[in-house]
């Protein structure tokens, strides 16, 4: 966005990427699916201040209370099913699509009380052949545990809520298939459970390649794990229920002209060769220039 704007001579402030940076993600992101369905997850910097949860809820409410979300809830039973919320499930096609918010590094206990009524439906219920479970931050105790749930072992209600989350699926996995998708770690990895032990074991991803600064893989990744690419995580559902993914790698040839003609000529290549903590180590997320600064003292 505010190369965007130098290209047309201007300055993007910070009051003025507050204000747009929603509605341009709406635009850019959401519009060009067109009548393909589209599903919003709340992320650690939709609560980011001056943004919270609560302009989350509002901004994206069209998408939060869709007819689909809204039936769903209609046939769950739900207390307030026109309430719509940052955490929500639909199922279609066999498939019960849950997606969880962890966007502050917890679960609250309404958000646990209401998984666990899904999950509990979905264990009985014989139209549910497979369950897909998405959330922002991967789940605790993961190869990929430094930037997750838990990785701060003193926020205790981080680390019980997210094994419990945890702890539901493993039961569930008994019944059907269950596949646990995240995005916070900015890199590519497969099988992030796979350092438990098999009867521990969930089949779960860590997709965070859609545009923001690559990271650093952790150490002794799994064998698949890449980073310094952009991509995402297709899912085939087979008829049984079960779901085979592939990473889909997007290149810099992939960037369509009227994408590029928005920016000055060096920003796609710069996105591709060096918007990385591999290739800068002491890179920050620029993102982070625009929060609020501390108020003075006597304020």
């Amino acid at each position: 966005m505010e190369a965007a704007a130098a290209k047309k001579g201007l300055i993007l402030s910070c009051a003025e990427y507050h204000r747009r940076a929603w509605p341009d993600f709406i635009e850019n992101q959401i519009a060009p699916f067109g009548s393909t369905p589209f599903f919003v997850g709340i992320g650690n910097h939709e609560i980011i201040p001056p943004k919270d949860e609560g302009q989350f809820v509002s901004q994206f409410a069209d998408w939060l209370h869709s007819p689909v979300l809204n039936r769903q809830r209609q046939d769950d039973e739900e207390k307030d099913p026109e309430r719509p919320r940052p955490y929500y499930h639909w199922i279609q096609g066999g498939v019960d699509f849950i997606y969880l918010d962890n966007a502050s590094n917890t679960f609250s206990q309404e958000q646990l009380d209401w998984f666990d009524g899904v999950a509990t439906r979905a264990q009985s219920n014989s139209g549910v052949l497979s369950v897909v479970v998405g959330m922002h931050e991967a789940l605790p105790d993961s190869v990929a545990y430094a930037h997750a749930m838990c990785d701060d072992p003193k926020k205790t209600e981080s680390c019980t809520s997210g094994r419990h989350v945890y702890n539901a699926l493993l039961d569930l996995q008994k019944q059907k298939p269950v596949y646990v998708l995240a995005s916070h770690s900015h890199f590519y990895m497969s099988g992030i459970f796979d350092n438990h032990s098999p009867e521990k074991r969930l089949p779960g991803w860590i997709v965070g390649t859609a545009g923001a600064i690559r990271y650093q893989l952790p150490t002794n990744p799994p064998a698949n794990a890449t980073t310094d690419v952009y991509g995402y995580l297709l899912g085939t559902v087979g008829r049984d229920g079960k779901i085979g993914f592939e990473f889909e790698q997007v290149n810099e040839a992939d960037v369509p002209d009227y994408v590029r003609q928005r920016y000055p000529p060096w920003l796609v290549p710069w996105c591709f060769a060096h918007n990385s903590q591999n290739v800068d180590p002491d890179a920050e997320e620029t993102t982070h220039r625009c929060a609020p600064t501390a108020p003075q003292a006597g304020h």
